[in-house]
């Protein structure tokens, strides 16, 4: 037979893909489905942290074959061999920083942390697929394999695959004359649009105006999956306002190597999404606003108050839609705030601080034994009072809380869903007096979110808007053993 290159007859319709999906490649090779017998289509993926080389076998995490279907084609859904290779980024990455300190292997914190801006390293990788068939060969021993003709459409694309997932109700998007399909991540690059109202997104379905206690810790993530995108980007503004709309004043943080960023743009992929802090603690590690050592600061003097952040590229015109974050006031009955944080369908961070009454509660589990009485082992015996009768051999214990939220909008609701969605959800504590090198595990606490059901109220229907969650801290508190 002719050395005829396989033809990818289907693949992805976007370059950025998140990995929770479908992501189908269908490869034809007709002269030797015709012509051949026991043939397979072989495909080799290849991920890595750079564009990768389909000509070397670096990269290559695995080699997948698929008959011929009753057209003649071989379908791949390669979706649950790529959610494996990016995960969630819950540390923050060396050369971002925390409380000044600059973060290392031997300095290291939590991505919700940072100060500035954080590169990531597990959230976003490339991925490159080279496609060939094997059939069995004239002497009926072998299997010979046709090789990659770089001619044709034998290898795929270069795509870029991150931590994120699609929803039923995310509409896709399909390419004249073509199969390919796709959803357009276009809402979350972002862009210059001025005049008119800017309304891309960070990598978050959150509504645009949000609420945080003063001691609170939080970031945003965003895309510079392109040289363009990274020059959209070059700095982020904060504006600060007092409780009756009165402009205070203004901090621009560029994004540079510095500030945990990067200088110029690169094809590493932890260079493809950022993180940056934007809430209220993360600022006061180098904001004037929330400087409490300042008697004008947001903290002492406007509590009530609020700000906006916005990225904005090198003219300072605004290349995200702004975010309003509204500083919660003390509350009077003196409830106890529970912060949670969740990762939400793009594969970044959600948070919300849940201000209402909270209810905690400790259930035990015990393993028991029966003493004997006395003191059997001694040269006279002895009837301790402490001896003998059932026994505790260990006991653990589990927290529960079950939390409420203030009056919401109807704007939240989506981001509640995604709460109990969530594979990954920690209680964050607020800001602390600590030491910049210890090991910081007294801020993020992994839970479990035990409401499984949601309903998704309207003002429509029930006018106030408020939901109770409960949740379950995942570690248990082990005591002495006897």
């Amino acid at each position: 037979m002719a050395n005829q290159a396989s033809i990818i007859e289907q693949h992805p319709l976007y370059g950025i893909i998140p990995v929770g999906q479908e992501i189908v490649f269908v490869v034809s090779n007709d002269t030797a489905v015709a012509n051949e017998t026991q043939v397979k289509f072989v495909a080799q993926v290849h991920i890595s942290t750079e564009p990768p080389n389909l000509s070397s076998t670096a990269g290559i995490i695995g080699t997948f074959k698929t008959t011929p279907n009753n057209a003649g084609v071989g379908i791949f859904d390669f979706r649950s061999i790529l959610e494996s290779y990016v995960d969630a980024e819950n540390m923050a990455v060396n050369n971002s920083s925390y409380k000044g300190t600059t973060t290392s292997s031997t300095a290291r914190h939590p991505i919700h942390l940072i100060d500035k801006f954080s590169k990531n390293d597990n959230t976003i990788r490339y991925m490159a697929i080279q496609f060939k068939v094997e059939y069995l060969g004239a002497d009926s021993t072998q299997p010979n394999v046709v090789t990659a003709d770089p001619v044709t459409a034998e290898n795929s694309s270069t795509f870029k695959i991150f931590n994120g997932y699609l929803k039923h109700s995310d509409i896709l998007n399909s390419e004249l004359n073509s199969n390919n399909f796709g959803f357009d991540l276009e809402d979350f690059k972002p862009v210059a649009t001025f005049p008119t109202v800017n309304t891309r997104k960070f990598l978050t379905n959150a509504p645009t105006t949000l609420y945080a206690n003063i001691e609170d810790y939080g970031t945003f993530a965003f895309l510079q999956t392109s040289g363009t995108l990274a020059t959209n980007v070059a700095q982020i503004e904060f504006k600060y306002y007092d409780s009756d709309g009165s402009a205070l004043g203004s901090e621009i943080v560029t994004k540079n190597f510095t500030n945990g960023a990067y200088d110029a743009y690169s094809a590493e992929s932890k260079k493809q999404i950022l993180y940056v802090g934007c809430y209220p603690a993360n600022l006061r590690n180098w904001s004037t606003y929330f400087d409490p050592t300042n008697p004008s600061n947001i903290i002492d003097e406007i509590q009530g108050g609020y700000y906006t952040v916005g990225l904005e590229n090198g003219s300072a015109l605004a290349t995200t839609a702004l975010y309003t974050i509204n500083v919660n006031c003390p509350d009077q009955r003196q409830y106890e705030s529970i912060r949670l944080c969740w990762l939400n369908q793009w594969g970044a961070w959600d948070y919300y601080t849940f201000t209402k009454k909270s209810t905690r509660s400790i259930s035990t589990q015990e393993s028991t034994y029966t003493q004997l009485a006395g003191s059997w082992n001694e040269r006279v015996y002895n009837t301790d009072s402490f001896r003998g009768g059932k026994k505790t051999f260990r006991r653990n214990a589990t927290e529960r809380i079950r939390i409420n939220t203030n009056y919401v909008s109807e704007s939240e609701n989506v981001m509640f869903e995604e709460l109990i969605n969530s594979p990954e959800v920690y209680l964050l504590e607020g800001f602390q007096t600590d030491i910049n090198y210890s090991l910081l595990t007294n801020y993020v606490k992994p839970v479990t979110v035990t409401t499984s059901n949601f309903t998704r109220r309207t003002v429509a229907n029930d006018r106030l808007l408020q939901y109770t969650f409960e949740i379950e801290k995942s570690k248990t508190l082990r005591t002495q053993t006897v």
